[in-house]
């Protein structure tokens, strides 16, 4: 089936992932952001070779453009190089290089000292980017070139049963209630009851002692409630984050989503953690992960979206309520991800029922679920580089690293 959208949207915007057989239509324009997604580019391999280093000063530059975050900068000496490289080659050997030339070119590592490394960190610079189509030319590139082996590995990839995932089918294959993938509010479960506890019982200790502190507490309330529907929770959020526990449930989270998008081929622009500037770029939540999906915003310009684009970018959605189930065995985050689905879902026609929204939201964790676990040390991975303050380009790195050695 497929999906119609209102001519009046605009393009790229900063949208979310499915996987079916059918398309859906949208009824109306609706402004969606969080996270991007991109099917694996189909540009034609090339060959990539390795040549004698450029002067200083033009690497220099390049390191410069990093520093600056100007990806378009960066990206076009990168191809440059890659251009110079097989012009070079034809050159000299007469004819294009064999693969065993590749070979060999892949094990100089683009000769260590100002190579590699140098072509990894162009992922450092997509947070900035505004051309999201450049992102997804800068993954693209780093796949040609070899660096990215994984990504996009598993771009079409539904796992085998049925599409009607009932709360007793997705216990039987993960071994989990239904509830445990459902997001919950602050203070109901886990280690926010235990905090929430402490602190109604910090009080009732105080005002047994006739220290009133009614007035104080009245303050804080009332900031905490213009905190959540002016700033949606943001002051909050930034206390809470400073919370070792609190911190690392918002790390498993964002790194499901990461490896997910990643391995499916969509461009990762980057991984906000910092409360305060996931509220400076207009990301709804107290992180987030930011990916495109090609394939969807074409679609979406013609006013129609596929099953299976729809079904991958809920996946990638629902991964990070998939990651907090895989390693807590229950979800406490996802609450904005379960609203960007509704808002989507709604602007399908016919929209899709309660029940179907259910059926698809189960479907999507799930696959999620069996994909984060069959890559449970890249998504480890994933996690213990954000946990030490890594890039973009080192997350992903430590994602490939552990995915080709398990081979």
């Amino acid at each position: 089936m497929a999906l119609s959208v209102s001519s009046s949207l605009s393009w790229p915007k900063i949208l979310q992932h499915f996987l079916c057989s059918q398309s859906f239509p949208l009824s109306r324009p609706y402004p969606i952001s969080f996270l991007f997604f991109q099917t694996p580019l189909s540009a034609a391999s090339r060959n990539i070779y390795y040549h004698r280093p450029r002067a200083l000063r033009e690497w220099q530059e390049y390191e410069e453009a990093v520093k600056r975050k100007d990806l378009a900068t960066a990206l076009r000496f990168l191809i440059s190089i890659d251009k110079n490289n097989s012009d070079n080659l034809v050159e000299q050997n007469g004819s294009l290089p064999t693969e065993s030339t590749r070979s060999q070119v892949g094990d100089l590592g683009f000769v260590g000292d100002r190579g590699s490394m140098s072509d990894w960190v162009v992922l450092d610079t997509c947070l900035n980017a505004d051309d999201m189509r450049l992102v997804g030319t800068a993954y693209g590139f780093l796949k040609d070139k070899g660096f990215l082996p994984n990504y996009g590995r598993f771009n079409s990839i539904v796992l085998e049963g049925t599409r009607d995932v009932t709360p007793s089918v997705l216990k039987s294959s993960t071994g989990l209630e239904a509830s445990k993938f459902s997001p919950k509010k602050w203070g109901l479960s886990g280690s926010s009851s235990v905090v929430l506890v402490g602190f109604l019982g910090g009080v009732s200790y105080l005002l047994q002692q006739g220290i009133d502190i009614r007035p104080q507490l009245a303050i804080i309330l009332g900031l905490a409630f213009t905190d959540s529907i002016l700033l949606g929770g943001t002051c909050l959020a930034q206390i809470s984050s400073y919370w070792p526990p609190y911190r690392r449930r918002i790390l498993v989270h964002e790194a499901g989503h990461l490896l997910v998008a990643y391995l499916m081929g969509c461009p990762i622009r980057g991984v906000i953690l910092d409360p305060i500037v996931a509220m400076q770029m207009g990301i709804q939540g107290q992180a987030g992960t930011q990916f495109w999906d090609e394939k969807m915003n074409n679609e979406m310009a013609e006013g129609h979206l596929s099953g299976s684009t729809f079904d991958r970018y809920c996946m990638v959605l629902f991964a990070g309520i998939a990651a907090e189930a895989l390693v807590y065995g229950e979800a406490e985050g996802g609450e904005n991800d379960e609203n960007l689905f509704r808002s989507i879902c709604v602007l399908l026609q016919p929209p899709l029922s309660v029940a179907q929204m259910s059926n698809q939201a189960r479907w999507s964790v799930l696959q999620s679920y069996n994909l984060l676990k069959w890559h449970r040390h890249a998504h480890r991975a994933a996690y213990k580089a954000m946990e030490s303050g890594g890039s973009l380009s080192v997350i992903i790195m430590k994602i490939e690293e552990v995915m080709s050695s398990s081979r």
